[in-house]
């Protein structure tokens, strides 16, 4: 499976920690040693999360080796839809005249664009697709409650773009030569690690030291197994990027995996956590500075509990 062009969309505010001292009474320097983030992007009413992933086709578009409308699946990866019936999968579908697509919606919490991949790769893989569309994206801020002290700090809002084909479609298209996804809901906390009750709630994180452990365990294991199954070590990574959820668990993992920081690609510090799109976020920022022949891992932990990991090669 090959990837043909992409786009990304991130709201331009930034909120700083600094707005946080009222609103549930955590400092800067308190948000920033445990987490890692500085400010985050936050949508403004117009960006909804259907706005944002036109926006980020839109940018993709100038890329694409061929017209939009060969596209025969569209599939939306996300834990914050707006509209479960009317997914953004159809409203993009309907916007870029993808008439012959199939289009629908899944979730795995923040491992959703990489199981959405292994989705697309199995279309591709039985004939029933040769050319998809990923869009993941994540509205934290549609859900977040700004006055929960254990998690209202950490949210930020962003989508993605990739189009994806079967075959290659021109010389300097990366290859992606593995996916990996298994669902962990037996592991730890499960379920009560990280939920979303639209109705009540909003997004919770009861659970952050379960959450931080199970995290820095699985997304190292993950990243290991996937790197060794295809006759890789570690050290031959070019980039490693992992789910961008706290920067503590980033760094645990990077040192457990022996991965040299300068190999390390994240966003969070900026940005925040951005949810499902966040590690692939990170691809699409960086895209411009891979090369011929680099190796990349992206590795997620999502609530629930997930797993999900691929291997990129150009």
């Amino acid at each position: 499976m090959y990837v043909n062009a992409l786009g990304y969309y991130i709201p331009e505010h930034r909120t700083p920690n600094s707005y946080f001292l009222e609103v549930n009474g955590l400092t800067d320097e308190w948000i920033f040693q445990r987490t890692g983030i500085k400010t985050r992007a936050w949508a403004n009413e117009t960006e909804t999360i259907d706005y944002m992933c036109i926006e980020a086709v839109k940018k993709a578009i100038p890329q694409l080796p061929y017209d939009i409308t060969d596209v025969d699946l569209i599939v939306f990866a996300s834990y914050t839809p707006s509209d479960t019936v009317a997914t953004t999968a159809h409203i993009v579908q309907r916007e870029f005249k993808i008439e012959n697509a199939k289009a629908f919606y899944i979730s795995t919490a923040c491992s959703s664009a990489v199981n959405a991949l292994e989705i697309i790769q199995l279309f591709f893989d039985c004939g029933k697709a040769s050319k998809a569309l990923l869009l993941s994206a994540d509205r934290n801020t549609t859900y977040v409650n700004q006055s929960d002290p254990k998690s209202g700090h950490l949210w930020g809002d962003a989508a993605a773009a990739f189009f994806l084909s079967k075959e290659k479609n021109g010389e300097n298209e990366p290859e992606i030569i593995d996916i990996t996804t298994q669902g962990m809901g037996h592991v730890g906390k499960g379920k009560e690690g990280v939920y979303l009750n639209p109705k009540d709630e909003g997004i919770v994180m009861n659970n952050g030291r379960d959450v931080f452990t199970q995290a820095c365990t699985y997304i190292a294991k993950n990243s290991k197994d996937i790197i060794e199954k295809n006759g890789y070590a570690v050290s031959d990574l070019s980039y490693f990027i992992a789910h961008q959820a706290n920067a503590r668990i980033v760094n645990h993992v990077v040192r457990e995996l022996g991965v040299p920081d300068e190999k390390a690609l994240n966003n969070i510090e900026e940005l925040g956590n951005t949810g499902s799109v966040s590690s692939m976020l990170v691809f699409a920022q960086n895209y411009s500075r891979f090369k011929k022949n680099d190796l990349i891992c992206i590795s997620v932990f999502g609530g629930g509990y997930s797993l999900a990991a691929c291997l990129v090669r150009f």
